[in-house]
């Protein structure tokens, strides 16, 4: 018997939110646990390469990164034709997984981060949030009229970023880009990818993601 994927996962990791969000997408079923990353168990560490979440254990084969992930569930099953992207798609991943990340994090992480000015990375942040303003004030989603992976790869990180500062990130001119995300965040999806798990333990049952 084929051994079930187990996903190594921490609730709020935007990351891991994006993975989660793809395999229930595509209807596929796994094992998730939960974890602390204070506490990292040494199963996860034993997986992980990179020992960061979220990763994903397929019997010998590991995926250590959340767009590879989503990308193997989409590939299994993509009722929703979200990987039908155009190149731009894969641009705007790339700019919100390289210098949209760096910024959010110099951002909301300051203290970690003092030779960052934070306010020059909020602003430096923002620069890449105008731009997908002005694709969402002239479409509904960021690639046209159909969600694509882009919209599902990406949304979870402005999520992060407008909780750095929601009154802020509210008063900003980004009326289209604040409907696009609310979404995501106000939908029934949300509600399904964020239940509270408790962090997993050697011997706890399965615990079981995604398909019945």
């Amino acid at each position: 018997m084929t051994a079930s994927p187990i996903l190594w996962s921490f609730r709020r990791c935007p990351y891991a939110m994006r993975a989660r969000g793809a395999i229930l997408l595509a209807g596929q079923r796994v094992e998730l646990r939960e974890i602390v990353l204070r506490d990292k168990p040494e199963a996860f560490l034993r997986t992980s390469p990179s020992a960061t979440v979220p990763a994903l254990r397929l019997g010998d084969r590991v995926i250590d990164e959340s767009l590879d992930i989503m990308i193997w569930a989409l590939e299994r099953n993509d009722p929703d034709g979200l990987l039908e992207m155009p190149d731009e798609g894969w641009q705007l991943i790339e700019s919100n997984d390289g210098p949209f990340k760096d910024a959010l994090d110099h951002t909301k992480y300051a203290v970690r981060h003092p030779e960052f000015d934070p306010v020059a990375e909020r602003q430096k942040a923002a620069g890449y949030l105008h731009a997908l303003e002005a694709r969402l004030a002239a479409q509904k989603w960021l690639c046209g009229d159909q969600a694509s992976l882009a919209d599902h790869a990406i949304w979870p990180f402005v999520r992060q970023f407008a909780n750095t500062d929601r009154a802020w990130f509210d008063a900003q001119p980004w009326p289209a880009l604040i409907r696009w995300l609310d979404g995501f965040t106000e939908g029934a999806h949300f509600a399904q990818i964020m239940p509270k798990y408790t962090p997993w333990v050697e011997g706890d049952a399965p615990v079981w993601f995604g398909a019945p």
